[in-house]
């Protein structure tokens, strides 16, 4: 799974010498929280609703409501704006765009392919992207199966599957403590119940 399936492709940007106001007034109307900033069509900063809200009028500021109402329209992005930006490549696995927002404690990311801005990913799409993994939204049931890790486990659980002629939507891997995983599996077909009765037969634990 990678960038480029999750991305969002159509991108609201805006220039270096636009105000703080205008960038408000953005994010709101088109419900974002992010805003990659470019010049010439170069990325060249990127702004976040947090460095919004550093700037926005607060009683903890020691500027009256009238100094900030004229500051913020008069301010421009380029001066709040991050110019260090951490970026991504649209064919970068999903999982490594999230450890780089991790790392780097940052709730979007750019998508670059030779220096263009084709994209942004944000954590939203990630989480999008786990529930797509975890089979959320497929039909089946949940069924989340506990055991040892051991050479042939995997094996012996699809031919389970197999033979009580059950369809797997989506499956996932969990390692626990002590050498033991979860195999959580959203299963379809009319016998469930006889895999979970087989599986428990054979020494597995069923949640």
């Amino acid at each position: 799974m990678y960038v480029r399936q999750f991305m969002t492709t159509q991108v609201f940007t805006v220039s270096p010498y636009e105000s703080i106001a205008d960038a408000m007034t953005l994010m709101r109307s088109k419900k974002i929280d992010c805003l990659p900033v470019l010049e010439k069509g170069k990325l060249v900063g990127f702004i976040t609703d947090g460095d919004l809200r550093e700037v926005s009028p607060s009683p903890a500021t020691s500027l009256s409501i009238f100094e900030l109402n004229y500051l913020v329209p008069k301010t421009p992005i380029r001066q709040i704006a991050i110019k260090k930006v951490i970026t991504c490549h649209p064919d970068m696995g999903i999982e490594d765009a999230a450890i780089l927002m991790r790392e780097h404690k940052i709730g979007g990311l750019p998508v670059l392919e030779e220096d263009k801005l084709v994209g942004i990913i944000t954590s939203y799409d990630i989480l999008e992207a786990f529930l797509d993994i975890m089979g959320s939204r497929s039909p089946g049931q949940r069924v989340v199966i506990e055991r040892k890790d051991e050479k042939g486990v995997l094996l012996d659980i699809a031919a389970t599957f197999k033979q009580y002629d059950t369809n797997v939507a989506s499956f996932a891997f969990y390692h626990l403590k002590e050498n033991k995983f979860q195999f959580l599996a959203r299963l379809q077909g009319d016998q469930v119940s006889k895999i979970k009765t087989s599986l428990v037969e054979k020494g597995y634990i069923i949640r």
